[in-house]
């Protein structure tokens, strides 16, 4: 079932991501060649409590850690470490969420680490505009699909894969609520788009082909061709006039 919020209910999700904002860029000042994804984790969790706010990915359905730091070829849902470290030329998604005042926020972003290959500097610009431009879609009257599609379409246009296993959510007193939200699809398909809708978009998008596997550890999920992949992700409420995104972005760029 959808649920529509309150004008109220959007601010108190607002206030959650801009909480998730601040989190991905105290994570993202340190993260730098030598550090592990264990200290980085430590350093979300210390920053969302000391904030007000509790880790909601922390305990979530079993996941042993505040934050998901995947690095390189692992697309999503990456298990912090103490055995790994980050090195220079290094991408690294970190996703985030904070549980406050009985709304949910969730938010990612996909860092690079000093000077990346060409390539890899390209994944991740064409990763962050599919997100733009299926965020654009996101207003009342359109349909799922037609965020989905503007997705699909621009990272395809580079040949790049588009994981299909995982997808974007609704949001709001859950992590996860109806309805999904995939990176690939048709435009004029699926749920209708309505006025006090909260979703996540999340383009998950690979350098090579899009199959990926599930690792044994139960969370961590990478490219089968080991090719690297990106993730950002919004939290948007549907208006009429167009999209309310909840994230801010710019308070990441501003720290980097």
């Amino acid at each position: 079932m959808i649920y529509l919020k309150t004008e109220e209910e959007i601010e108190l999700l607002r206030e959650n991501n801009i909480l998730v904002s601040r989190a991905l860029a105290e994570v993202g000042r340190h993260i730098k060649p030598g550090v592990t994804t264990k200290q980085l984790d430590t350093i979300a969790e210390d920053f969302i409590r000391s904030h007000g706010a509790t880790p909601a990915f922390l305990g979530y359905q079993g996941y042993p850690a505040s934050a998901c730091i995947s690095v390189n070829d692992q697309v999503v849902h990456g298990i912090p470490s103490d055995k790994v470290v980050i090195k220079e030329g290094d991408i690294v998604s970190v996703d985030l969420g904070t549980f406050m005042k009985g709304f949910v926020g969730d938010s990612a972003y996909t860092f690079a680490v000093g000077e990346v290959a060409p390539e890899v500097r390209q994944l991740l610009d064409v990763t962050k505009e599919a997100l733009y431009r299926g965020t654009a879609q996101a207003k009342a009257g359109n349909r799922v699909g037609d965020i989905s599609a503007a997705v699909q379409d621009y990272a395809e246009s580079f040949g790049y894969g588009v994981v299909r296993e995982l997808e974007g959510h609704g949001l709001g007193r859950k992590m996860h609520e109806a309805p999904g939200v995939p990176n690939f699809g048709m435009r004029g398909r699926g749920p209708m788009l309505k006025q006090g809708m909260v979703i996540c978009i999340e383009p998950m998008i690979t350098m090579g082909g899009r199959a990926v596997v599930f690792e044994r550890d139960g969370w961590t999920v990478r490219t089968r061709d080991r090719k690297p992949a990106a993730h950002f992700e919004f939290a948007v409420a549907i208006r009429q006039d167009g999209p309310d995104v909840l994230t801010d972005f710019s308070i990441i760029e501003q720290s980097l």
